[in-house]
Protein backbone atom coordinates (compact mmCIF):
# COMPACT_ATOMS: atom_id res chain seq x y z
CA UNK A 1 0.00 0.00 0.00
CA UNK A 2 1.69 3.54 -0.75
CA UNK A 3 1.63 6.15 1.56
CA UNK A 4 1.84 9.48 1.12
CA UNK A 5 5.41 11.24 1.75
CA UNK A 6 3.83 12.76 5.30
CA UNK A 7 1.90 10.40 8.38
CA UNK A 8 0.93 10.94 11.73
CA UNK A 9 0.38 7.98 13.67
CA UNK A 10 -2.83 8.86 16.12
CA UNK A 11 -2.12 7.36 19.49
CA UNK A 12 -4.69 7.44 22.82
CA UNK A 13 -1.91 8.68 25.38
CA UNK A 14 -0.87 11.71 23.71
CA UNK A 15 -2.97 14.89 22.64
CA UNK A 16 -4.79 16.34 19.84
CA UNK A 17 -3.49 19.60 18.42
CA UNK A 18 -4.91 21.92 16.51
CA UNK A 19 -3.62 24.63 13.71
CA UNK A 20 -3.45 27.39 16.25
CA UNK A 21 -0.70 25.03 18.42
CA UNK A 22 -3.22 24.93 20.86
CA UNK A 23 -3.73 21.15 22.83
CA UNK A 24 -6.55 19.53 23.34
CA UNK A 25 -6.09 17.00 25.91
CA UNK A 26 -7.57 13.55 26.12
CA UNK A 27 -10.08 12.30 28.68
CA UNK A 28 -9.62 8.83 29.33
CA UNK A 29 -12.91 7.02 28.66
CA UNK A 30 -13.35 6.06 32.30
CA UNK A 31 -13.24 9.64 33.67
CA UNK A 32 -15.74 10.48 31.09
CA UNK A 33 -18.17 7.91 32.55
CA UNK A 34 -17.21 9.26 35.92
CA UNK A 35 -18.33 13.06 35.03
CA UNK A 36 -21.52 11.58 33.51
CA UNK A 37 -22.16 9.84 36.40
CA UNK A 38 -21.68 12.77 38.53
CA UNK A 39 -23.81 15.46 36.14
CA UNK A 40 -26.69 12.79 35.73
CA UNK A 41 -26.57 12.66 39.77
CA UNK A 42 -26.89 16.41 39.82
CA UNK A 43 -29.18 17.11 36.75
CA UNK A 44 -31.54 14.26 38.01
CA UNK A 45 -31.55 15.95 41.95
CA UNK A 46 -32.54 19.79 40.27
CA UNK A 47 -34.84 18.24 38.18
CA UNK A 48 -36.63 16.93 41.24
CA UNK A 49 -36.04 19.59 44.08
CA UNK A 50 -37.53 22.17 41.96
CA UNK A 51 -39.97 20.15 39.79
CA UNK A 52 -38.01 21.30 36.38
CA UNK A 53 -40.05 19.07 33.52
CA UNK A 54 -38.35 19.52 30.86
CA UNK A 55 -35.16 18.40 32.67
CA UNK A 56 -36.87 15.21 33.90
CA UNK A 57 -37.86 14.76 29.96
CA UNK A 58 -34.79 15.09 28.42
CA UNK A 59 -33.12 13.22 30.72
CA UNK A 60 -35.38 10.06 30.08
CA UNK A 61 -35.15 10.65 26.30
CA UNK A 62 -31.43 10.50 26.25
CA UNK A 63 -31.09 7.55 28.94
CA UNK A 64 -34.00 5.86 26.44
CA UNK A 65 -32.34 6.56 23.13
CA UNK A 66 -28.68 5.36 24.03
CA UNK A 67 -31.08 2.15 25.52
CA UNK A 68 -32.58 1.70 22.39
CA UNK A 69 -29.36 1.90 19.77
CA UNK A 70 -27.84 -0.90 22.11
CA UNK A 71 -31.11 -3.00 21.52
CA UNK A 72 -31.40 -2.33 17.75
CA UNK A 73 -28.21 -4.18 16.89
CA UNK A 74 -28.69 -7.17 20.20
CA UNK A 75 -30.83 -9.67 17.91
CA UNK A 76 -28.23 -9.64 15.04
CA UNK A 77 -25.88 -9.50 17.04
CA UNK A 78 -26.37 -12.38 19.43
CA UNK A 79 -27.29 -14.46 16.37
CA UNK A 80 -24.15 -13.85 14.63
CA UNK A 81 -21.88 -14.08 17.40
CA UNK A 82 -23.36 -17.69 18.62
CA UNK A 83 -23.26 -18.78 15.27
CA UNK A 84 -19.98 -17.83 14.01
CA UNK A 85 -18.04 -19.09 17.62
CA UNK A 86 -19.67 -22.31 17.24
CA UNK A 87 -18.06 -22.72 13.97
CA UNK A 88 -14.66 -21.21 15.36
CA UNK A 89 -14.70 -23.95 17.93
CA UNK A 90 -13.26 -26.39 14.71
CA UNK A 91 -10.02 -24.35 14.96
CA UNK A 92 -9.50 -24.65 18.61
CA UNK A 93 -8.28 -27.87 20.28
CA UNK A 94 -10.48 -29.97 22.67
CA UNK A 95 -13.34 -27.99 21.74
CA UNK A 96 -15.47 -30.23 23.68
CA UNK A 97 -13.30 -30.18 26.82
CA UNK A 98 -13.12 -26.51 27.05
CA UNK A 99 -16.92 -26.15 26.51
CA UNK A 100 -17.37 -28.80 29.04
CA UNK A 101 -15.04 -27.02 31.64
CA UNK A 102 -16.76 -23.23 30.87
CA UNK A 103 -20.08 -24.96 31.44
CA UNK A 104 -18.47 -26.07 34.83
CA UNK A 105 -16.81 -23.03 36.45
CA UNK A 106 -20.43 -21.31 34.94
CA UNK A 107 -22.13 -23.43 37.34
CA UNK A 108 -19.26 -23.27 40.29
CA UNK A 109 -18.95 -18.84 40.02
CA UNK A 110 -22.83 -19.34 40.41
CA UNK A 111 -23.10 -21.56 43.44
CA UNK A 112 -20.77 -19.60 45.27
CA UNK A 113 -22.55 -16.05 44.35
CA UNK A 114 -26.29 -17.32 45.49
CA UNK A 115 -24.67 -19.05 48.52
CA UNK A 116 -22.89 -15.28 49.39
CA UNK A 117 -26.58 -13.67 48.75
CA UNK A 118 -28.31 -16.12 50.79
CA UNK A 119 -25.53 -15.58 53.60
CA UNK A 120 -25.99 -11.93 53.10
CA UNK A 121 -29.84 -12.03 53.19
CA UNK A 122 -29.95 -14.46 56.38
CA UNK A 123 -27.62 -11.95 58.45
CA UNK A 124 -29.50 -8.77 57.43
CA UNK A 125 -33.44 -9.23 57.06
CA UNK A 126 -33.51 -7.26 54.70
CA UNK A 127 -37.46 -7.14 54.29
CA UNK A 128 -37.63 -5.97 58.08
CA UNK A 129 -38.79 -2.72 59.03
CA UNK A 130 -39.13 -1.06 55.52
CA UNK A 131 -42.70 0.08 56.40
CA UNK A 132 -43.63 -2.20 53.22
CA UNK A 133 -46.42 -4.45 53.13
CA UNK A 134 -48.15 -6.77 51.17
CA UNK A 135 -50.26 -4.34 49.60
CA UNK A 136 -47.93 -2.41 47.65
CA UNK A 137 -46.85 -5.06 45.84
CA UNK A 138 -48.25 -5.97 42.39
CA UNK A 139 -48.18 -8.51 40.13
CA UNK A 140 -45.53 -8.22 36.87
CA UNK A 141 -46.83 -7.94 33.35
CA UNK A 142 -44.54 -11.03 32.01
CA UNK A 143 -43.73 -13.79 34.97
CA UNK A 144 -41.97 -16.52 34.46
CA UNK A 145 -42.21 -20.17 34.85
CA UNK A 146 -40.70 -23.51 34.10
CA UNK A 147 -43.02 -24.84 31.55
CA UNK A 148 -43.08 -21.23 29.88
CA UNK A 149 -39.07 -21.28 29.84
CA UNK A 150 -38.97 -25.00 28.28
CA UNK A 151 -41.59 -24.15 25.77
CA UNK A 152 -40.32 -20.54 25.14
CA UNK A 153 -36.85 -21.70 24.05
CA UNK A 154 -38.34 -22.95 20.60
CA UNK A 155 -39.57 -20.22 18.23
CA UNK A 156 -42.84 -20.66 16.41
CA UNK A 157 -41.36 -19.07 13.49
CA UNK A 158 -37.98 -17.57 12.32
CA UNK A 159 -39.26 -13.71 12.27
CA UNK A 160 -40.86 -13.26 15.87
CA UNK A 161 -37.77 -13.81 18.04
CA UNK A 162 -36.21 -10.84 16.39
CA UNK A 163 -39.20 -8.33 16.03
CA UNK A 164 -39.74 -9.17 19.76
CA UNK A 165 -36.03 -9.58 20.87
CA UNK A 166 -36.68 -12.89 22.37
CA UNK A 167 -32.99 -13.55 23.24
CA UNK A 168 -33.34 -17.07 24.56
CA UNK A 169 -34.87 -17.92 20.92
CA UNK A 170 -32.23 -16.31 18.89
CA UNK A 171 -29.74 -18.27 20.91
CA UNK A 172 -31.87 -21.60 20.44
CA UNK A 173 -31.86 -20.83 16.32
CA UNK A 174 -27.99 -19.64 16.48
CA UNK A 175 -26.88 -22.38 18.17
CA UNK A 176 -28.93 -25.09 15.50
CA UNK A 177 -27.33 -22.91 12.77
CA UNK A 178 -23.60 -23.30 14.02
CA UNK A 179 -24.24 -27.26 14.59
CA UNK A 180 -25.73 -27.42 11.41
CA UNK A 181 -22.82 -25.55 9.57
CA UNK A 182 -19.87 -27.81 11.43
CA UNK A 183 -22.03 -30.94 10.05
CA UNK A 184 -21.72 -29.22 6.50
CA UNK A 185 -18.24 -28.86 6.54
CA UNK A 186 -16.76 -26.71 3.35
CA UNK A 187 -20.28 -26.20 2.08
CA UNK A 188 -20.93 -24.05 4.96
CA UNK A 189 -18.27 -21.23 4.13
CA UNK A 190 -19.81 -19.06 2.04
CA UNK A 191 -22.78 -18.87 4.44
CA UNK A 192 -19.94 -18.76 7.64
CA UNK A 193 -17.75 -15.81 5.95
CA UNK A 194 -20.82 -13.62 5.37
CA UNK A 195 -21.56 -14.06 8.73
CA UNK A 196 -18.15 -13.24 10.22
CA UNK A 197 -18.66 -9.76 8.19
CA UNK A 198 -21.88 -9.32 9.12
CA UNK A 199 -20.53 -9.98 12.47
CA UNK A 200 -17.76 -7.49 12.14
CA UNK A 201 -19.86 -4.61 10.75
CA UNK A 202 -22.39 -4.81 13.69
CA UNK A 203 -19.54 -4.78 16.12
CA UNK A 204 -18.19 -1.36 13.87
CA UNK A 205 -21.54 0.01 14.42
CA UNK A 206 -22.00 -0.92 17.92
CA UNK A 207 -18.51 1.27 18.73
CA UNK A 208 -19.97 3.85 18.04
CA UNK A 209 -23.04 3.25 20.29
CA UNK A 210 -20.39 2.76 22.73
CA UNK A 211 -19.16 5.69 22.79
CA UNK A 212 -22.16 7.52 23.38
CA UNK A 213 -22.19 6.14 27.13
CA UNK A 214 -21.02 8.95 29.20
CA UNK A 215 -23.52 11.00 27.47
CA UNK A 216 -25.77 8.24 28.32
CA UNK A 217 -24.93 7.74 31.67
CA UNK A 218 -26.37 11.41 32.23
CA UNK A 219 -29.55 10.51 31.21
CA UNK A 220 -29.97 7.07 32.69
CA UNK A 221 -28.51 8.04 36.43
CA UNK A 222 -30.24 11.67 36.14
CA UNK A 223 -33.58 10.26 35.17
CA UNK A 224 -33.42 7.61 38.26
CA UNK A 225 -32.78 10.01 40.69
CA UNK A 226 -35.30 12.44 38.88
CA UNK A 227 -37.77 9.98 39.09
CA UNK A 228 -37.09 7.88 41.81
CA UNK A 229 -35.60 10.75 44.55
CA UNK A 230 -33.72 9.15 47.51
CA UNK A 231 -37.01 9.11 49.72
CA UNK A 232 -38.15 5.95 47.97
CA UNK A 233 -34.47 4.63 47.99
CA UNK A 234 -34.48 4.65 51.79
CA UNK A 235 -37.15 2.21 52.28
CA UNK A 236 -35.03 -0.36 50.39
CA UNK A 237 -31.70 0.86 52.47
CA UNK A 238 -30.57 -2.53 53.34
CA UNK A 239 -31.68 -4.24 50.33
CA UNK A 240 -29.95 -2.16 48.04
CA UNK A 241 -27.04 -2.11 50.58
CA UNK A 242 -27.31 -6.10 50.28
CA UNK A 243 -27.10 -6.25 46.17
CA UNK A 244 -23.92 -4.18 46.59
CA UNK A 245 -22.37 -5.61 48.67
CA UNK A 246 -23.16 -9.37 47.59
CA UNK A 247 -22.08 -8.12 44.29
CA UNK A 248 -18.73 -6.74 45.55
CA UNK A 249 -18.00 -9.75 47.66
CA UNK A 250 -18.31 -11.66 44.51
CA UNK A 251 -16.21 -9.12 42.38
CA UNK A 252 -13.82 -7.99 44.31
CA UNK A 253 -13.25 -10.91 46.79
CA UNK A 254 -14.65 -14.55 45.39
CA UNK A 255 -13.01 -14.02 41.77
CA UNK A 256 -9.67 -12.41 43.28
CA UNK A 257 -9.26 -15.99 44.71
CA UNK A 258 -10.15 -18.02 41.91
CA UNK A 259 -7.63 -15.78 40.07
CA UNK A 260 -4.87 -16.12 42.53
CA UNK A 261 -5.63 -19.91 43.50
CA UNK A 262 -6.99 -21.38 40.62
CA UNK A 263 -5.15 -19.57 37.44
CA UNK A 264 -2.37 -18.52 39.74
CA UNK A 265 -2.39 -14.90 37.90
CA UNK A 266 -2.36 -11.05 39.29
CA UNK A 267 -5.79 -10.59 39.97
CA UNK A 268 -5.17 -6.60 39.84
CA UNK A 269 -4.28 -7.33 36.26
CA UNK A 270 -7.38 -8.77 35.26
CA UNK A 271 -9.61 -6.16 36.56
CA UNK A 272 -6.96 -3.34 34.89
CA UNK A 273 -7.84 -5.14 31.54
CA UNK A 274 -11.70 -6.08 32.19
CA UNK A 275 -12.37 -2.60 33.32
CA UNK A 276 -13.54 -1.30 30.25
CA UNK A 277 -16.48 -3.98 29.85
CA UNK A 278 -17.44 -3.70 33.48
CA UNK A 279 -17.40 -0.10 33.62
CA UNK A 280 -19.96 0.09 30.60
CA UNK A 281 -21.84 -2.84 31.73
CA UNK A 282 -22.60 -0.70 34.90
CA UNK A 283 -23.74 2.16 32.90
CA UNK A 284 -25.57 0.59 30.10
CA UNK A 285 -27.17 -2.77 32.02
CA UNK A 286 -27.10 -4.85 29.09
CA UNK A 287 -24.64 -7.90 29.09
CA UNK A 288 -25.35 -8.72 25.53
CA UNK A 289 -24.90 -4.96 24.47
CA UNK A 290 -21.78 -4.95 26.52
CA UNK A 291 -20.43 -7.99 24.34
CA UNK A 292 -18.24 -6.80 22.04
CA UNK A 293 -16.41 -4.76 24.42
CA UNK A 294 -16.27 -8.05 27.10
CA UNK A 295 -14.97 -10.22 23.85
CA UNK A 296 -12.37 -7.59 22.82
CA UNK A 297 -10.70 -7.22 26.71
CA UNK A 298 -10.96 -11.07 27.23
CA UNK A 299 -9.00 -11.87 24.54
CA UNK A 300 -6.23 -8.82 25.84
CA UNK A 301 -6.35 -10.30 28.85
CA UNK A 302 -4.60 -13.50 26.57
CA UNK A 303 -7.56 -16.05 26.02
CA UNK A 304 -7.55 -17.12 22.58
CA UNK A 305 -9.48 -15.63 19.84
CA UNK A 306 -11.72 -18.45 18.94
CA UNK A 307 -12.44 -19.89 22.45
CA UNK A 308 -12.83 -15.97 23.24
CA UNK A 309 -15.73 -15.67 20.53
CA UNK A 310 -17.22 -18.90 21.88
CA UNK A 311 -17.14 -18.68 25.58
CA UNK A 312 -18.28 -14.32 25.70
CA UNK A 313 -21.19 -14.84 23.99
CA UNK A 314 -22.32 -17.85 25.31
CA UNK A 315 -21.19 -16.33 29.12
CA UNK A 316 -23.51 -13.22 28.01
CA UNK A 317 -27.18 -14.86 27.72
CA UNK A 318 -26.34 -18.08 30.21
CA UNK A 319 -23.71 -16.33 32.84
CA UNK A 320 -25.33 -14.03 35.40
CA UNK A 321 -23.75 -14.10 38.90
CA UNK A 322 -25.39 -10.84 39.32
CA UNK A 323 -29.26 -10.98 38.27
CA UNK A 324 -29.75 -14.61 38.19
CA UNK A 325 -27.59 -15.44 41.94
CA UNK A 326 -26.88 -12.65 44.20
CA UNK A 327 -30.11 -10.74 43.47
CA UNK A 328 -32.87 -13.49 43.11
CA UNK A 329 -31.62 -14.77 46.49
CA UNK A 330 -31.45 -11.95 47.98
CA UNK A 331 -34.88 -10.95 46.49
CA UNK A 332 -36.57 -14.22 47.52
CA UNK A 333 -35.42 -13.58 51.24
CA UNK A 334 -37.34 -9.95 51.07
CA UNK A 335 -40.54 -11.17 49.87
CA UNK A 336 -40.87 -13.77 52.12
CA UNK A 337 -40.80 -11.70 55.17
CA UNK A 338 -42.53 -8.90 53.68
CA UNK A 339 -44.94 -11.23 53.23
CA UNK A 340 -44.44 -13.29 56.45
CA UNK A 341 -43.75 -16.49 55.25
CA UNK A 342 -40.76 -18.84 56.34
CA UNK A 343 -38.36 -20.42 54.31
CA UNK A 344 -36.53 -23.42 55.36
CA UNK A 345 -33.18 -25.09 54.04
CA UNK A 346 -35.20 -26.93 51.15
CA UNK A 347 -36.31 -23.74 49.80
CA UNK A 348 -32.83 -22.23 50.23
CA UNK A 349 -31.59 -25.50 48.11
CA UNK A 350 -34.17 -24.53 45.28
CA UNK A 351 -32.61 -21.14 45.07
CA UNK A 352 -29.46 -21.88 44.27
CA UNK A 353 -30.86 -24.72 41.96
CA UNK A 354 -32.97 -22.20 40.11
CA UNK A 355 -30.10 -19.82 39.92
CA UNK A 356 -27.82 -22.39 38.47
CA UNK A 357 -30.37 -23.74 35.72
CA UNK A 358 -32.22 -21.28 35.08
CA UNK A 359 -29.84 -17.99 34.33
CA UNK A 360 -30.40 -18.14 30.69
CA UNK A 361 -33.82 -16.84 31.33
CA UNK A 362 -32.71 -13.52 31.89
CA UNK A 363 -31.49 -13.39 28.50
CA UNK A 364 -28.73 -10.69 28.58
CA UNK A 365 -31.06 -7.89 28.70
CA UNK A 366 -32.10 -4.63 31.36
CA UNK A 367 -33.51 -5.98 33.99
CA UNK A 368 -33.92 -9.48 36.31
CA UNK A 369 -37.72 -9.59 36.45
CA UNK A 370 -38.48 -13.21 34.51
CA UNK A 371 -35.92 -14.66 36.60
CA UNK A 372 -37.27 -13.26 39.67
CA UNK A 373 -40.67 -14.55 38.84
CA UNK A 374 -39.24 -17.66 38.14
CA UNK A 375 -37.77 -17.78 41.30
CA UNK A 376 -40.86 -17.15 43.74
CA UNK A 377 -43.62 -19.35 41.07
CA UNK A 378 -40.89 -22.44 42.11
CA UNK A 379 -40.51 -21.52 45.74
CA UNK A 380 -44.79 -20.76 46.12
CA UNK A 381 -43.94 -16.76 46.66
CA UNK A 382 -46.64 -14.55 45.56
CA UNK A 383 -45.60 -12.75 42.58
CA UNK A 384 -47.02 -9.42 43.74
CA UNK A 385 -43.50 -9.43 45.20
CA UNK A 386 -41.99 -8.65 42.57
CA UNK A 387 -43.86 -5.37 42.23
CA UNK A 388 -42.05 -4.55 45.75
CA UNK A 389 -38.58 -4.26 43.82
CA UNK A 390 -39.52 -2.82 40.40
CA UNK A 391 -39.21 1.08 41.84
CA UNK A 392 -35.29 0.42 42.46
CA UNK A 393 -34.70 -1.99 39.89
CA UNK A 394 -32.17 0.31 37.60
CA UNK A 395 -30.32 1.22 40.27
CA UNK A 396 -30.10 -2.78 41.43
CA UNK A 397 -29.40 -3.69 37.98
CA UNK A 398 -26.22 -1.42 37.64
CA UNK A 399 -24.11 -3.45 39.74
CA UNK A 400 -25.90 -6.46 38.85
CA UNK A 401 -25.21 -5.90 34.87
CA UNK A 402 -21.21 -5.50 36.10
CA UNK A 403 -20.94 -8.76 37.81
CA UNK A 404 -22.65 -10.25 35.54
CA UNK A 405 -20.23 -9.06 32.87
CA UNK A 406 -16.67 -9.43 35.16
CA UNK A 407 -17.89 -13.09 35.82
CA UNK A 408 -18.18 -13.14 31.76
CA UNK A 409 -14.74 -12.44 31.30
CA UNK A 410 -13.41 -14.14 34.42
CA UNK A 411 -14.00 -18.01 33.34
CA UNK A 412 -12.38 -17.67 29.85
CA UNK A 413 -9.11 -16.86 31.70
CA UNK A 414 -9.53 -19.29 34.53
CA UNK A 415 -10.52 -22.39 31.62
CA UNK A 416 -7.36 -20.83 29.56
CA UNK A 417 -5.16 -20.54 32.61
CA UNK A 418 -6.10 -24.47 33.85
CA UNK A 419 -5.73 -25.67 29.94
CA UNK A 420 -2.35 -23.33 29.61
CA UNK A 421 -3.37 -21.70 26.76
CA UNK A 422 -3.41 -18.52 28.32
CA UNK A 423 -1.02 -15.61 26.77
CA UNK A 424 0.94 -14.71 29.83
CA UNK A 425 2.82 -12.15 28.14
CA UNK A 426 -0.65 -10.62 26.97
CA UNK A 427 -2.04 -11.05 30.26
CA UNK A 428 0.50 -9.37 32.09
CA UNK A 429 0.66 -6.39 29.66
CA UNK A 430 -2.99 -6.05 29.31
CA UNK A 431 -3.74 -1.94 29.73
CA UNK A 432 -7.55 -0.40 31.13
CA UNK A 433 -7.74 1.83 27.98
CA UNK A 434 -10.57 1.46 25.47
CA UNK A 435 -10.07 -1.75 23.49
CA UNK A 436 -11.08 0.39 20.38
CA UNK A 437 -7.86 2.95 21.13
CA UNK A 438 -5.35 0.03 20.49
CA UNK A 439 -6.59 -0.26 16.68
CA UNK A 440 -6.40 3.85 16.19
CA UNK A 441 -2.39 3.08 17.65
CA UNK A 442 -1.71 0.63 15.47
CA UNK A 443 -2.93 2.07 12.25
CA UNK A 444 -1.28 5.39 11.15
CA UNK A 445 -3.49 8.13 10.16
CA UNK A 446 -1.66 9.50 6.43
CA UNK A 447 -1.81 13.07 5.97
CA UNK A 448 -1.38 15.53 3.03
CA UNK A 449 1.62 17.92 3.32
CA UNK A 450 -0.42 20.39 1.69
CA UNK A 451 -2.85 19.93 4.78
Amino acid sequence: MRHLPFSVTATAGTSRQSGSGFRIPKVPFWAQIVAGLVLGVLLGWLARSYDIGWLYTTLDKVGHIFVQLLKLAVAPLVFFAILVSITNLRKVNNAARLATRTLLWFMITSLIAVAIGLAIGLITNPGAGTGLTPKDGAKPEHAGSWLDFLTGIIPENVITPFTELNVLQIVFMAAVAGVAALQLGEKAQPILTLSESILELLQKALWWVIRLAPLGTVGLIGYAIADYGWDLIGKYATFTVDVYVGCALVMFGVYPLLLATVAKVNPLQFFKGAWPAIQLAFVSRSSVGTMPVTQKVTERLGVPKEYASFSVPFGATTKMDGCAAIYPALAAIFIAQIFDVQLGVGDYILIAFVSVIGSAATAGLTGATVMLTLTLSTLGLPLEGVGLLMAIDPILDMMRTATNVAGQALVPVIVSAREKILDLDAYNSASSSPVDDEVRDAEPVNVPVAA
